[in-house]
């Protein structure tokens, strides 16, 4: 199964956090998934870095990634397709990170690993 993860999920199954369900962490886990991270996920990241309000235990510019990839993550581009397809949801969600994470959850079909409900309401598999 291909799944998609929010910036929350991703963080917490960094730091090691408990607050990574149980559910969501053997999904990221499971060897016969292919996990992928938004670019729109890792530009959130790095703004919150660079604000300050993000404090992480790796590097940005190289750790994180290096992390992404020994994980076996997979980056997934932000397509035009993408954000045209923004216009078009209902404006039950403001923020422009999580509204772009909907749009390629439905896009590409896949589940987004997700501890925020708000996702329901677009339709979108939400794995937790």
């Amino acid at each position: 199964m291909r799944v998609l993860l929010d910036a929350h999920a991703l963080l917490w199954f960094l730091s090691e956090d408990d607050r990574l369900s149980g559910v969501a962490r053997e999904v990221v886990e499971a060897e016969q998934n292919s996990i992928f991270v938004s670019l729109a996920t890792i530009w959130e990241i790095a703004i919150k870095v660079g604000l300050g309000k993000l404090r992480l235990r790796l590097k940005l510019e190289a750790e994180l990634e290096q992390f992404l990839v020994e994980n076996g993550f997979a980056l997934l581009s932000i397509e035009y397709a993408h954000v045209v397809r923004v216009a078009r949801l209902p404006r039950r969600h403001g923020d422009p990170f999580d509204r772009l994470l909907v749009s390629q959850s439905l896009i590409e079909n896949m589940p987004l690993v997700s501890q925020d409900s708000a996702f329901d309401a677009y339709g979108v598999k939400r794995i937790w």
